[in-house]
């Protein structure tokens, strides 16, 4: 990422003369920093932050932020505005997105998930109330992990889909190491919220695992047998 004469020429009057859409993602940054350290201005920190990221918002993203904090230049302020400003940016897209009415197939529940969970550092559990329809209720969270382990009870990821009078589950987690692949633990984990699921009267259609911009599906592969939507009514 080289250093281009426009960078110089002050993002912020640039932003203001020629609108957000016409800067770089260094520019836009530099905004964000507001000011740099000494010898460096903030656009030198910024493209400093980003090039070994190749210019990536999204590996931006997905670095932890304490690993953000230590960056040269930036510090505890500067990597909360930094991170304040990603979120934003997440969250713009999500409602954005047209709304998930009815979950249909496991290509549902990647369009709806993935956005957020595809670049994490660390593994999280989500749960997907349905109702009667398949419509979405709510994307709970259930787990925060560390690294790429997180430690799921049948009590509760069915805790919330009670709350939400839910006729039906669908579990989803994502897999920092880039690969969906079912681990034996995905497995066992899987099996056992089936069996709970049954107790309950609350079936768990599919366990989507999310990593990178691949997807596996449960059901698609015949482990779990209840993703079968309701017809709308």
């Amino acid at each position: 990422m080289a250093t281009s004469v426009m960078e110089r020429e002050r993002p912020r009057e640039r932003l203001w003369s020629l609108g957000p859409s016409a800067l770089t993602s260094v520019e836009l940054l530099a905004i964000v920093l507001g000011t740099g350290q000494a010898g460096q201005d903030a656009v030198s920190v910024a493209r400093r932050l980003l090039q070994p990221l190749e210019g990536s918002l999204r590996k931006l993203v997905a670095r932890p932020p304490a690993e953000l904090i230590q960056a040269a230049g930036i510090g505890p302020a500067k990597a909360a505005r930094v991170l304040a400003a990603l979120e934003l940016g997440q969250r713009l897209v999500t409602e954005l997105r047209p709304p998930a009415e009815r979950i249909q197939g496991p290509e549902d529940v990647v369009r709806w998930v993935a956005p957020r969970l595809r670049d994490l550092p660390v593994e999280e559990f989500h749960v997907l109330a349905l109702d009667r329809q398949n419509h979405l209720l709510r994307d709970i969270t259930v787990t925060r992990g560390i690294l790429d382990s997180s430690l799921v009870h049948p009590r509760e990821v069915f805790r919330g889909a009670i709350a939400e009078a839910a006729a039906g589950v669908i579990v989803v987690h994502n897999h920092p190491s880039g690969d969906p692949t079912p681990s034996p633990e995905d497995r066992a984990v899987t099996r056992q919220l089936v069996e709970a699921g049954r107790l309950l009267d609350l079936p768990v259609y599919d366990h989507v695992i999310v990593a990178g911009d691949r997807s596996v599906s449960f059901a698609s592969l015949g482990l779990i047998d209840g993703f079968a939507p309701r017809p709308a009514r």
